[in-house]
């Protein structure tokens, strides 16, 4: 008893300093980059384009400082436990305002909680930021099993599913008897799960990246991939076509990067040898994440989206070592990405416009039969919390203001 005792306490972490000598071996071999000649079109069809990854290398190499990021990192609270064998890392932020909801927000790839920092202001202390006390939160944002500082799984099994009983652990473990749970990119079908598997601390979900896709069309998509070429299922109003086009090209022309990633990410050797290589494979997402990165380096970002973010983003992966380890969570995944995950509980859906896809009401509400909440923005993109964290905020005290 006192061996799980041990195992299950809440540890302080400290951020490690990173030696000179890595940050600056990091920029030789940025460097030493050997390059392939530039790209056979004027657009992003052949993946990320020889213009944009010079620039990012040269401003990586010669203007990119780690250390403001470090810095920016160690003056939040860090902590780590383990969990079903794993140490799993999280950073907790506890609001000033008395009763403040707890929320467990979950990152996605190639994100980490570098993509949430911006949120926890504005959500742990609303006064300062356009809000009011009745709309606090206590944040409590884990790195994924593989990413970041959390420990890399030494057997396989580590799918959304054990990730998201984790969670909920992980909440008990901090004392919450009842919290709500969000989640973007992986973070959302973590989200979905935890909130299908509904443990009764759990009150309600919010999706940035809604799970709403109906299973005939799925299939479909999933045929398109091996070359199908099936049309539409018939019956689809038009906005409901429109998702399926949107998701019909993202499969069929974007998700090439998933497709290695779920069949053999070991075979990723180059993302762990090259920091150009990795920094190439983790731009290379969606297309309008990849051109608003690539305004970023050309010296007009959009939102918060700056170039010293991103890089502080690949920053960690490289120096953490996890583009591996990242990796295999697709390899592990046994659920559809933007399927429905039979969650029954309440759950609140944001459409930013440059999702992905943008989820029709008609689908998020069968999908959802809890369904408190509902939005379609005019801005914001796959990556909202990073690029948009004052309307991604403002999002998340309306999602859950009427489960407090």
């Amino acid at each position: 008893m006192a061996v799980m005792a041990e195992n299950s306490a809440i540890r302080p972490f400290t951020i490690p300093t990173t030696p000179d000598s890595e940050v600056d071996a990091l920029r030789a071999r940025v460097a030493a980059t050997r390059w392939p000649e530039q790209e056979l079109v004027k657009d992003h069809s052949q993946g990320p384009q020889l213009a944009v990854v010079q620039e990012l290398a040269r401003y990586w190499a010669t203007g990119y400082d780690w250390r403001r990021c470090e810095a920016k990192l160690a003056a939040l609270p860090h902590f780590v436990t383990e969990i079903d064998g794993l140490d799993i890392h999280f950073v907790h932020v506890r609001s000033p305002h008395p009763g403040a909801l707890p929320v467990v927000v979950t990152h996605g790839w190639p994100g980490s909680l570098i993509e949430l920092l911006g949120i926890i202001g504005p959500l742990t202390e609303p006064t300062a930021h356009g809000g009011t006390a009745a709309d606090a939160f206590d944040v409590v944002i884990p790195s994924l099993p593989g990413y970041g500082y959390s420990g890399k799984p030494h057997e396989t099994g580590w799918g959304p599913d054990r990730v998201a009983r984790a969670w909920t652990e992980l909440m008990k473990r901090l004392g919450y008897t009842r919290f709500v749970a969000q989640g973007g990119d992986w973070g959302a079908i973590v989200t979905d799960v935890m909130a299908a598997q509904a443990p009764p601390e759990l009150l309600g979900m919010h999706t940035n990246m809604a799970g709403v896709v109906p299973p005939e069309v799925s299939t479909t998509l999933a045929r398109n991939v091996l070359g199908a070429g099936d049309p539409p299922p018939a019956g689809m109003s038009a906005e409901e076509t429109r998702t399926y086009e949107q998701l019909n090209s993202f499969y069929t022309k974007g998700l090439g990067y998933g497709i290695e990633m779920i069949t053999q990410p070991q075979a990723l050797y180059g993302i762990v040898d090259s920091p150009v290589g990795l920094a190439s494979w983790m731009i290379n997402h969606d297309a309008a994440s990849y051109q608003d990165i690539a305004d970023a380096f050309a010296g007009h970002p959009v939102g918060n989206l700056t170039r010293d973010e991103i890089l502080d983003n690949i920053t960690l992966y490289w120096l953490t070592n996890t583009g591996i380890s990242s990796a295999r969570l697709y390899w592990e995944n046994t659920f559809d990405f933007f399927g429905v995950k039979n969650v029954t509980i309440p759950a609140a859906v944001s459409v930013f416009a440059k999702e992905i896809y943008r989820a029709p009401r008609s689908w998020a509400e069968r999908a959802y039969p809890g369904l408190m909440y509902f939005n379609e923005l005019d801005r914001g993109c796959h990556f909202a919390a990073w690029q948009e964290p004052a309307l991604f905020s403002a999002e998340l005290r309306a999602a859950f203001r009427s489960l407090r």
